[in-house]
Parts: C-alpha cells; structure tokens; sequence
C-alpha cells in the first residue's frame, strides 16, 4: 500500500513540479517618480535598492537586506510603461499571452496593455471584470 501511494504521488509532484504556469514571477511597480517611492519603501520597509539603467534614466531593484536577493521592481511610468497602472503588479506566467489575452477579453476582461515584447519575453497586463489586475508573461 506505501509503494503504491508514494509512486502515485511522486508522479503528480513531478508533472506539477515541472510546469510554471500560473507561478508569479516577478512584482513591481510603475509611478511617475520611482526615486521617490524607492526611497519611501526602503525607509517603511526596510529594502535596499540597485539602479537598473534605462539609457536616460534609472529604475530600481529592491533587494532583501544583507541578501542582494531582487525581490521586486520600481520603474518609472515612462517610454512604453507610460500608460501603467500606479499599483504593485505582479506578472503571472502562461502558457501563451496572446491567447490568455484574448480568453481574458471573452471573459469581460480588458487588456490594458500589449500583448508586446518585454525583457525578452511576451508581455500584456489584463483587467478583471470587477477592475483587479495582472500581467501576464510568457516565452
């Protein structure tokens, strides 16, 4: 009875293991001034912050202190993030954003943003149909 209970679960851990859809990968926020919302965070919460050059200016990294692990992201609501919502965004990884794109649109849903190329993957923030929303990422 172990042996089998154990080889049956095993295979479902595997399988679910193995896939990263639905897992959020990333979270961040895009405001007008990133600096000054970097520096309200690292004080109230107690991040630190890297600089990550975007040719004129800088965005933000923020980091768990004493670990320089990246936990999350502040950008500045400019070039192609203009039109961003000015809340923490968390990015969730499908399969295939076109599609989820447009199942969020059949849905009621609204795509807010893209679907267009980001940071090497594909990229759209959708709206549920009581206003909440996320982005989605995928290869």
């Amino acid at each position: 009875m172990s042996e089998r209970n154990s080889t049956d679960s095993s295979s479902t851990t595997d399988d679910s293991a193995n896939s990263n859809i639905g897992r959020i990968e990333w979270v961040d926020l895009t405001v007008g001034d990133a600096a000054r919302n970097k520096n309200f965070y690292c004080k109230v919460i107690g991040w630190k912050s890297t600089d990550v050059e975007m040719g004129t200016y800088s965005d933000f990294n923020l980091e768990l202190p004493g670990t320089g692990k990246t936990i999350a992201g502040i950008c500045h609501a400019r070039g192609m993030n203009t039109g961003m919502p000015a809340q923490w965004l968390m990015y969730v990884r499908v399969a295939d954003v076109a599609a989820s794109a447009a199942e969020a649109e059949r849905q009621k849903g609204k795509v807010l943003d893209g679907p267009r190329r980001m940071g090497g993957s594909n990229f759209c923030v959708i709206q549920d149909p009581d206003g909440a929303v996320m982005a989605l990422i995928s290869d």
